[in-house]
């Protein structure tokens, strides 16, 4: 198949790259899943401004914090008192109202469980524990960067259960499950006091779950206890579930999960099957917050260096060849860049181009095949003699759209000019 006409990107190195956001079409399997869910309206976070409720809704909170104040006055929940006369404490409230459609008995009801369980979980203390999961941290469940809208985002990922040995270390009896169950509120605890609480702050997570590999019949016991336990204590602590990976016996997953949801809940759910990850996840995370496994270009530990530097996004059409130019590149200076496609398989290469006439293009990387599971491309040059720097990615051998997105700084002798 021919090329078509490159696309390029032209920069200078004084201008900041900013994202091009692509229109994200919906794919089959999420058109199956709003099937599989009666159709019910996507999700639409709650603001918190009593200001904005019904007057049946403001009814309903006064009558809340009525019943609260005979036998509950004290109580507070992470760290907000219930009864503290302050918004923190209406957002909280609201919670649990918003949970049960605003019926006041049922959200009594649920916070008394709730407070309840805290106490006898010692969910107030959780935090600093040390549970000794060291090897489940940052692969099982662990808080990872923030989406577009602020939301911290829960990675949360069980295929390396299928392996029967680790199964058994974690799950082999009641006591060592229980175990588990707590470290997994753990991380949800730690996610949770990144959030506002505050009327039209950020209230609530992301979920991403990757159901590759997932061992279904092994996980169920501890999948039920987990979705039961969060629901039940966790109301309106998730703006979105993401579900990534997802196989083709998903239909009998969610069989499988579905009593345990609330309608509501279900409303938030969104389906990525393999090959669609990158595509997916870039629709509500920019690409320097997505984990590189998940097609992005963040990596353990670089939060601990400050905020990302941003990336730009675009998308390389099927049978399409985009070149993305770097220009303005001094003499000495070093260029360091990184380039990353959802599922990759296409052709990537690299050259620096001078800008004096007789000079010779400088082949950086030449075309080679990179494959799906390949991670970002991480590389750096400093040239001889000014010039611009030209990155192609080459999709003319396939009529599949692919997400991509890079970023790059320039570093001189003296001096660091981010990009």
């Amino acid at each position: 198949m021919e090329a078509q006409s490159p696309l390029s990107i032209q920069q200078t190195l004084q201008e900041q790259p900013e994202a091009s956001p692509q229109p994200f079409k919906k794919n089959f399997v999420a058109s199956l899943m709003e099937a599989a869910t009666l159709r019910s309206p996507s999700f639409k976070e709650d603001t918190y401004f009593v200001s904005y409720l019904k007057s049946s809704e403001k009814k309903a909170l006064q009558e809340l914090k009525d019943k609260l104040s005979v036998s509950h006055a004290s109580e507070s929940m992470w760290g907000i008192p219930l009864l503290g006369g302050d918004d923190r404490a209406d957002v909280v409230l609201l919670k649990f109202l918003r949970a049960r459609d605003f019926r006041v008995a049922d959200s009594f009801t649920m916070l008394e469980k709730c407070l309840a369980w805290r106490k006898e979980f010692r969910a107030e203390d959780i935090v600093e524990e040390d549970l000794g999961f060291k090897e489940l941290e940052g692969v099982v469940a662990y808080m990872h960067a923030y989406d577009r809208d602020g939301h911290p985002v829960c990675y949360n990922a069980y295929g390396v259960f299928k392996d029967k040995e680790m199964y058994e270390r974690i799950f082999g009896d009641e006591e060592k499950l229980k175990r588990f169950l707590r470290w997994r509120v753990q991380v949800l605890e730690r996610g949770i006091n990144l959030l506002h609480f505050k009327p039209g702050g950020v209230n609530s997570l992301i979920q991403v779950t990757d159901l590759k590999d997932m061992p279904k019949r092994e996980l169920r016991v501890a999948s039920n206890q987990i979705l039961s336990l969060f629901q039940d204590n966790y109301p309106e602590m998730v703006a979105r579930k993401i579900f990534i990976n997802v196989p083709w016996y998903f239909k009998m997953l969610y069989s499988m999960f579905s009593p345990f949801l609330t309608q509501r809940t279900k409303s938030k759910f969104v389906i990525a099957k393999e090959g669609n990850v990158a595509e997916t996840l870039f629709k509500f995370i920019r690409p320097e917050n997505v984990p590189v496994q998940y097609g992005g270009l963040s990596r353990p530990g670089d939060s601990q260096n400050g905020p990302p530097k941003p990336a730009s996004e675009f998308i390389v059409k099927g049978g399409e060849k985009v070149n993305l130019e770097i220009e303005g590149i001094e003499s000495g200076a070093t260029i360091t860049w990184e380039i990353v496609v959802g599922g990759w398989d296409l052709e990537y290469s690299a050259e620096f181009v001078p800008c004096e006439e007789g000079s010779y293009t400088i082949a950086i990387q030449k075309p080679r095949k990179i494959a799906a599971t390949e991670e970002p491309v991480n590389c750096s040059f400093t040239p001889k003699e000014p010039g611009k720097m030209v990155l192609s990615i080459d999709n003319t051998s396939s009529r599949k759209k692919k997400v991509a997105a890079y970023r790059y700084f320039v570093r001189k002798p003296s001096c660091v000019v981010v990009v």
